[in-house]
């Protein structure tokens, strides 16, 4: 397939507390790749690095080391202008969609607002967010309310439909279903399984839950002390997974069956005494940076 998204050896090292405190190294030499139109997902727990791998795609975070190529160009130092500009091609999704949207700006401003920045005139804006929200399943009068009005749900649709706006390459969805109710979920999930399919987009889908991981990737990278551990197609990774740690993630995942639960507890325990946990290139513990 044809390669959009390439990350080499990528490293990050956050500062220590303290008075000559040395920094912390969160991630450890992390490489992948996203091809266009994939759904790649990195799944980890809270802690192993994931969301930084995200943040510093976007330019959020600085760099320790490595590269970040986007189409074939290192992005990895972009300036502020350039930054800027891949906002076009470059999307992302938060967990909270509430932080992200002006409280006192009505929705139609929000997302009109970045395409007439870009050249488009207000009317194509507004006709083009009204389509958007048309397609993420909101009401028509949605473009005339404020975030607050909506629920959590309503609300990452919003976000899902900013993120659509400039027809982007590649969007980033940083957890963006882990704060909603299970049914609003399955619904969020939908959406952005469709919008997939139609329009071709490619996603970094970031989360902690390896059930939601496998509902809508196509390949799944796992991600533990700063390090990845495996990759792999998204049904084997999630089915069958080799190493310890996504094994452990596998049986961390609930069921509905109490029975089948019941073992699945057994066999995390069992494995958590046998096989001890360690990544493939370093210690189970973040590093202190020489």
């Amino acid at each position: 397939m044809d390669e959009l998204l390439r990350v080499d050896d990528l490293r990050v090292a956050f500062p220590g507390r303290g008075w000559r405190a040395r920094p912390t190294e969160v991630l450890l030499g992390v490489s992948l790749a996203v091809d266009r139109g994939e759904v790649l997902g990195l799944v980890g727990e809270s802690g192993s690095g994931k969301t930084t791998i995200g943040r510093a795609l976007l330019g959020l975070v600085k760099t320790s080391g490595g590269t970040v190529r986007f189409e074939g160009e290192d992005i990895t130092h972009a300036g502020a202008r350039r930054r800027r500009e891949l906002g076009r091609d470059i999307q992302v999704v938060f967990q909270d969609p509430y932080s992200s949207l002006n409280p006192a700006r009505t929705i139609g401003d929000i997302l009109s607002e970045p395409l007439v920045v870009q050249g488009a005139t207000p009317r194509d804006a507004r006709a083009r967010v009204r389509g958007l929200l048309e397609k993420v399943g909101l009401p028509r009068d949605a473009e005339d309310r404020l975030p607050r009005e909506f629920s959590g749900g309503q609300r990452q649709r919003v976000a899902i439909a900013r993120a659509l706006a400039p027809r982007p390459k590649l969007i980033v969805c940083d957890e963006p279903v882990s704060a909603l109710d299970l049914s609003t979920q399955a619904l969020v999930l939908k959406l952005l399984i469709d919008i997939q399919q139609e329009t071709g987009v490619a996603f970094l889908f970031i989360s902690h839950d390896l059930a939601v991981v496998r509902h809508i990737s196509h390949r799944v990278c796992v991600i533990y002390q700063g390090e990845l551990v495996e990759t792999g197609p998204a049904a084997t990774v999630t089915s069958d997974p080799r190493h310890p740690y996504s094994k452990r993630l596998l049986f961390a995942a609930p069921l509905a069956d109490p029975v089948a639960q019941r073992h699945r507890r057994e066999e995390r325990r069992r494995l958590a005494e046998q096989e001890p946990l360690e990544t493939g290139t370093g210690p189970t513990t973040p590093r202190r940076a020489p």
